[in-house]
């Protein structure tokens, strides 16, 4: 199963400390796992499965009728990438916070409006795209 999870790892470009964070499962217990000290319960595998889009099954033997789950984004992925548009939009509505700048210039209202705007509309359409690839 550690194998699975270090290529799972490696596809990602993720690492056990991002997938501790997110799962909820210690690095520790990674490192156990990895040593062979412990064997993964099935609760903790199934966690580790959801994060990646995949099954229990590929996630223990590697094989899953010959193939993984396609998926672009893992639903953490997604999430953190609407949190991230989310964010952004919010730095620059934010009139209490500190000025925005762009190549050392402040940027007024209606610049930050604009951009507002623009990153609102590309957060939609990643939405609509999103949408379409699980239709597929």
């Amino acid at each position: 199963m550690y194998e699975v999870f270090e290529q799972l790892l490696q596809k990602y470009g993720l690492t056990a400390y991002k997938v501790s964070k997110a799962t909820g499962i210690s690095q520790t217990t990674f490192s156990n796992w990895k040593s062979g000290r412990s064997n993964p319960k099935i609760d903790a595998m199934q966690k580790i499965a959801d994060y990646f889009g995949i099954t229990l099954d590929y996630l223990m033997t590697g094989n899953e009728n010959g193939e993984e789950k396609k998926t672009d984004l893992t639903p953490v992925s997604e999430r953190d990438i609407a949190k991230r548009f989310d964010d952004i939009i919010g730095d620059i509505n934010d009139s209490d916070g500190s000025p925005l700048y762009f190549d050392g210039v402040e940027l007024d209202d209606k610049t930050k409006e604009i951009m507002a705007t623009f990153v609102a509309n590309v957060r939609q359409q990643f939405e609509i795209m999103r949408e379409m690839a699980k239709k597929k």
